[in-house]
């Protein structure tokens, strides 16, 4: 199905009865339905925007090698893979200090160490998945203004072309980013904290002959992580307190270009910038809790940590393909996929997962976006000690790429 035929989907019904309702469309949220495809459950998608609109969003991502064994479990990973970058190699530094991490394929036997995606490219191949998929439709665009959570049901009140749809459903699924309404509205409370550093990102070409490297470069202002593109491009995201990195936004091109060029140790040869810059603060969150009974939250809804490291969305697919297994087998043994006794199995083994990663990203940044010497000394010593320390190089490798912790059905198949 086209995805304008999509886009214009039309419901006679005033009142709609399903299994779940996701409200976001994103990356997250098409996840978890398409990890559902041929379950039985029954799902509805609530998406505010048009899909195009929705899926042409310009930004990339880190991929880890979780994320795309999940995707090949799914069955979408042999339509992304092609049109994505793939790197063997990942290199982290602490400014120009000449002690440089080396991680390579070999070390993981494996034969890349990860992906970077344009969002366009997952979204719009997720969305024509679901397309499929017979028990899945989609209300977009589409504004929910009401949940109502009962004791065997939900129900969503949807506005959808100027007209209110009840939605009674047996689970609401948050999936509508770190401001989610969803969360909101239900009292669930977060904690965390604003970082004084905002991220400028955006997305350059390139002459280096190699283009298969991730660099993670650590400067006392912030890190500065470098992902490889198709098309000998990269995509960058570059973080500095809220005022120097409001003034990389708003600085002369060249001069912009000039600084960058140091700041990559002229690794890339000659740059030219191809996007815009755009700049977003950082923040660090995690729900008191993930789910209450008829509601589970996932993705940046439920957390969101510094973007060291390319973390953040591979933590949101994660908790798509795991919440998708419980929901699966719950409804396979005839239980309610709204209760609460499903769904603390969901946070018991996310919540602590996602925890242990927002800590080692904060850990991070804050001690390589640092110049007191105590710890400039320490941390250089950790990087020698990661460089040759063979079964700590491969726990922070295992870590980095998704494959510590509890592995999804999804990607074992």
């Amino acid at each position: 199905m086209a995805l304008e035929q999509l886009n214009s989907i039309s419901v006679s019904k005033e009142s709609l009865n399903c299994d779940l309702v996701i409200v976001g469309g994103g990356i997250v949220g098409t996840t978890l339905a398409s990890a559902l495809k041929n379950s039985g459950i029954r799902v509805i998608i609530v998406e505010a925007k048009s899909l195009e609109l929705a899926a042409a969003r310009r930004q990339a991502y880190a991929f880890s090698l979780l994320s795309g064994l999940i995707y090949s479990g799914i069955g979408v990973w042999d339509k992304i893979l092609p049109q994505i970058a793939k790197f063997r190699h990942i290199r982290l530094s602490d400014g120009n200090y000449p002690q440089v991490v080396k991680f390579e394929k070999k070390d993981l036997d494996n034969e890349y160490l990860g992906y970077v995606a344009e969002h366009n490219v997952v979204l719009t191949t997720l969305q024509e998945f679901i397309a499929s998929c017979d028990n899945v439709s989609w209300l977009c665009p589409a504004e929910v203004t009401e949940v109502k959570y009962q004791d065997t049901s939900a129900t969503v009140k949807v506005k959808l072309n100027g007209t209110e749809k009840l939605i009674r459903t047996k689970l609401v699924v948050g999936a509508d980013g770190a401001r989610s309404r969803i969360r909101h509205w239900a009292g669930i409370k977060t904690r965390g904290w604003k970082y004084w550093q905002s991220c400028v990102a955006f997305t350059i070409k390139h002459t280096a002959p190699q283009n298969d490297i991730a660099f993670e470069r650590f400067w006392s202002t912030g890190p500065m992580g470098v992902l490889p593109l198709p098309g000998n491009r990269c995509q960058i995201v570059w973080t500095n307190p809220h005022a120097q990195a409001k003034a990389l936004q708003e600085l002369d091109e060249q001069e912009f270009l000039k600084k960058l060029a140091h700041y990559t140790g002229g690794l890339l040869g000659k740059l030219e910038l191809v996007s815009d810059r755009f700049l977003f603060p950082v923040q660090l969150m995690q729900c008191d809790r993930y789910v209450q009974s008829r509601l589970a939250l996932i993705g940046d809804a439920a957390h969101c940590c510094h973007p060291v490291g390319g973390q953040g969305l591979n933590l949101g697919i994660r908790d798509a393909a795991s919440l998708a297994q419980i929901l699966q087998a719950a409804y396979t043994q005839g239980e309610d996929i709204g209760s609460l006794s499903v769904l603390n199995r969901y946070q018991s083994w996310r919540k602590k997962e996602n925890l242990a990663i927002l800590g080692f990203t904060d850990f991070l940044d804050r001690t390589f976006s640092n110049n007191w010497l105590p710890i400039v000394i320490a941390r250089r010593l950790g990087l020698w000690l990661l460089q040759y320390i063979q079964p700590l190089k491969l726990f922070a490798l295992k870590l980095m790429t998704g494959l510590k912790g509890r592995i999804p059905q999804l990607a074992q198949q």
